[in-house]
């Protein structure tokens, strides 16, 4: 018998989630900012690195996509010790790990030790992205998450933006304390992440109830109202963590999501090499690379804005994910430079903001160390994409002598897990539905319109 809805205070619960947006959104944006660029800087390093090691494209595809397959390994164990120790601990284990180890790549000294540490580095970054979106899921109601997610991910844009300023600069540090600008990439990436370790270990709070600047006020509305939607919505916490593996629910959604890392490593792994044909110097290059991410900016603001107003879910994943597909192949049929850039700008708009409306279905059906399990376990096959397309795009490169050809096969794959959305959201509604009429409760939508959001 579920309880009855917690009385809505519409002044308390304004300020109750503008206060956790404000104290909480930036310091996470901080530390995923930080996570891209460190996840970035490979692209960069590739221009010098390939030539000093003596590598091949495809050889250093292989070396930089060995970090997916770490990450994929010890993702789900990560997310479920994370749920255990809290976020704070982890977290600040997670970013002083990868910091050492990225400062590590910048003292490379043959191909055997490149695909070492790359791997290790996916072993300590894994679960740093599913924690937060785990964690979103113990701060803010449903009706809020895609938004947060939304503003969460932001940051991954203005990293690609800030990664390709300053990625091409330091490439032209080249000589400066007898390093090689290769070296400078990863040394000046690595650090930011050990102070922020810091950072994290002393101001952010494990959950709600331990937050010194929320009102016992607020926490007790926040508390009720996660705990009613996970009664009303039908949520399952397995008694063992790892079931959540087994959920068919969680591998129908991953067979939708592999398509977006796929084609967003794809795209920002190329796209300075594609610029590169400008015939521009390193510095430039990194400049003219801004330009995609502030429009990807925009979309990851506007499109899980428009989905919590109109309450459609399937359409905001759908229509972005074929809108990239659809200017992916026209980066390569379409003539002049200038065209193809623009597509691609478009392109990595479309992949990036059809990912925070995603991300607030896990959470629709699974609560606690099993939301945990669940969200780690879609986004480590999800990242699968991102070794595939390490591997895929310079083999397919190397194989036909094109920059732009590697955009069909990205093309491909995203039309594919974009169209599925239907199959897959269809299937989660009548699950919903199945459940409730079990229980004998009434079928929340799966997700549907919210009020707060409108």
């Amino acid at each position: 018998m579920t309880t009855p809805p917690p009385q809505v205070d519409a002044r308390l619960a304004h300020d109750t989630v503008r206060t956790v947006t404000l104290r909480l959104m930036p310091l996470l944006g901080l530390m995923y900012l930080i996570a891209y660029i460190d996840r970035q800087n490979i692209s960069y390093a590739k221009l010098q690195m390939v030539g000093d090691l003596g590598l091949s494209e495809t050889a250093y595809g292989l070396g930089a996509s060995l970090f997916f397959l770490g990450y994929f390994l010890f993702e789900v164990p990560s997310n479920v010790i994370l749920e255990r120790v809290g976020a704070r601990r982890w977290f600040a284990r997670i970013m002083l790990t990868w910091g050492l180890i990225t400062i590590g790549l910048g003292f490379t000294q043959n191909t055997a030790m490149f695909y070492a540490l790359r791997f290790l580095l996916g072993v300590a970054e894994a679960g740093f992205f599913p924690g937060v979106l785990f964690a979103l899921t113990l701060w803010f109601p449903q009706s809020h998450r895609a938004r947060m997610i939304g503003w969460f991910m932001i940051a991954s844009a203005v990293a690609n933006a800030v990664g390709a300023a300053i990625g091409g600069a330091l490439l032209d540090l080249d000589g400066l304390l007898s390093l090689k600008g290769w070296q400078w990439v990863f040394v000046a990436t690595g650090l930011p992440a050990l102070a922020l370790a810091v950072v994290v270990l002393r101001i952010l709070p494990d959950g709600p109830e331990r937050a010194p600047w929320l009102s016992r006020e607020g926490r007790d509305w926040l508390a009720r109202t996660l705990a009613f939607e996970r009664e009303a919505g039908g949520q399952v916490e397995h008694g063992n963590p790892f079931a959540a593996l087994l959920d068919r629910r969680v591998w129908m959604l991953a067979s939708v999501y592999i398509a977006f890392p796929l084609a967003a490593y794809g795209l920002s792994y190329w796209l300075p090499t594609v610029v590169r044909s400008f015939d521009v110097s390193n510095t430039l290059n990194g400049l003219i690379n801004i330009i995609p991410w502030v429009v990807t900016a925009f979309a990851l603001w506007w499109v899980p804005r428009r989905a919590a107003r109109s309450g459609d879910q399937v359409w905001h994943v759908v229509v972005p994910g074929l809108v990239a597909a659809a200017a992916l192949v026209l980066s390569v049929v379409l003539p002049g430079a200038a065209l193809k850039f623009a597509c691609l700008c478009v392109a990595a708009a479309g992949v990036f903001s059809a990912q925070p409306v995603f991300w607030s279905l896990p959470a629709t059906f699974l609560k606690g160390a099993s939301a945990a399990a669940g969200i780690a376990a879609i986004n480590s096959v999800g990242n699968l994409g991102g070794f595939i397309a390490q591997n895929a795009v310079p083999l397919i490169r190397d194989r036909t002598g094109s920059d732009l050809a590697p955009m069909y096969f990205l093309a491909a794959c995203l039309a594919l897990g974009a169209s599925l959305m239907f199959v897959v959201l269809s299937a989660l509604r009548r699950d919903a539905a199945r459940r409730s009429a079990q229980s004998g409760l009434r079928a929340e939508p799966v997700p549907g319109p919210s009020v707060e959001a409108r």
